[in-house]
């Protein structure tokens, strides 16, 4: 049974490793989403042109990962970049990393993250 303080999901390395595939497979399908939306312009102009809309699609994009992946009981912490909360700092990984393989305190964030291995 996961662990909760204050609210918050609590992951072992395990849990949050159990729970990555998924994390994984949301963020790759809303990059792909975010890409397709570009794919067939055939011109600055046209890229111009349609600024706004992709720009909107994109915000649904990027807010529907984050409740995705916050569903699951992760933290979004940046477009793609996704922490498990171990109850000592963070289990960090920012897509396309292959794995969970970064660890960073509650204080020094993303800037501070250590390998795990």
């Amino acid at each position: 049974m996961p662990k909760k303080q204050l609210g918050r999901r609590i992951f072992t390395y395990d849990e949050a490793l159990s729970t990555f595939p998924l994390v994984r497979d949301l963020t790759t399908a809303a990059v792909r989403q975010i890409e397709a939306l570009t794919h067939g312009i055939g011109s600055r102009e046209e890229l111009d042109a349609r600024r706004e809309d992709l720009e909107e699609a994109e915000e649904r994009i990027v807010s529907a990962w984050a409740r995705e992946v916050a569903a699951v009981g992760c933290e979004v912490k940046g477009i793609w970049l996704v922490d498990w909360d171990s109850g000592d700092g963070y289990y960090c990984w920012r897509f396309p990393e292959p794995s969970i393989s970064h660890f960073h305190t509650y204080d020094e964030g993303f800037a501070g993250r250590i390998p795990l291995n």
